[in-house]
């Protein structure tokens, strides 16, 4: 949490063009994730339930936050890339969504330097010809560094946009979304957003008080101008009056 993912390691985008991780920092937060292009099923349920992720917020990718999706694999190139990207950026379905998705090769010491930044770890079984690997998609500020982590492959879209807004230090998102980080906060350990109760007790409380001190304040308000009816004031009487007979009768 809070490491700086290294800006100036060197990868090549889908259209085969040198670019660099520091290209896609500066503005806005930014959604990471670390496959293998050739991969039979892993990396592709992480694709998927970022898509899912991605497409369930309101947020649109390329417009309030940018995704990185970088191979592990020193093998794949950029004509696996521009696969993925069309086929995913295609599914997200949204106009904007073309720029924002990007699909990254690279060579092994800058695939090595960046997954040892953010604690990415992986293996080669020679015998299968695949990769034994973590499922993770992470969250990164707008300077690059690990705001959240979000493991497995099924990632709830209310955490993946809260993570993004507090990434981007309110640049993005809604009040609603403020209401929402004073009640779920980040657990490291479980990569999820659980609710805060001492926050909703506060809030309960508030909101209590405030209802009380409304009614009190119609009711004085009725008592002050005589709004209260006359059937009212009669039944109180009335209940009075039967108060008195009974005390006067145990008497």
């Amino acid at each position: 949490m809070n490491q700086q993912v290294p800006p100036d390691l060197s990868f090549r985008d889908e259209a085969g063009k040198t670019v660099r991780l520091g290209d896609y920092f500066g503005k806005k937060p930014v959604v990471l994730s670390l496959v293998y292009f050739n991969c039979p099923f892993m990396c592709t349920e992480v694709l998927n339930g970022e898509l899912r992720a991605l497409q369930g917020i309101s947020l649109t990718l390329g417009k309030d936050y940018e995704a990185v999706t970088v191979s592990f694999d020193p093998k794949d190139r950029p004509p696996e890339a521009a696969l993925k990207s069309r086929i995913y950026t295609g599914m997200y379905g949204r106009p904007a969504a073309g720029g924002g998705w990007h699909f990254l090769t690279g060579d092994q010491q800058s695939i090595t330097a960046l997954t040892d930044a953010v604690g990415f770890h992986y293996a080669y079984d020679p015998p299968s010809a695949q990769f034994a690997h973590a499922t993770a998609i992470m969250i990164l500020t707008p300077q690059g560094r690990i705001a959240r982590y979000f493991y497995g492959v099924q990632y709830p879209s209310r955490d993946v946009r809260l993570g993004l807004v507090e990434a981007s230090e309110g640049t993005i998102g809604s009040p609603t979304d403020a209401a929402l980080l004073f009640c779920y906060h980040y657990d490291p350990l479980t990569g999820k957003y659980g609710m805060v109760i001492a926050n909703v007790m506060r809030i309960a409380g508030v909101i209590t008080i405030l209802v009380l001190g409304i009614f009190l304040w119609v009711m004085f308000r009725r008592e002050k101008y005589g709004l209260i009816s006359p059937q009212v004031l009669r039944s109180a009487a009335t209940r009075d009056a039967m108060s008195a007979a009974m005390r006067g009768r145990k008497t």
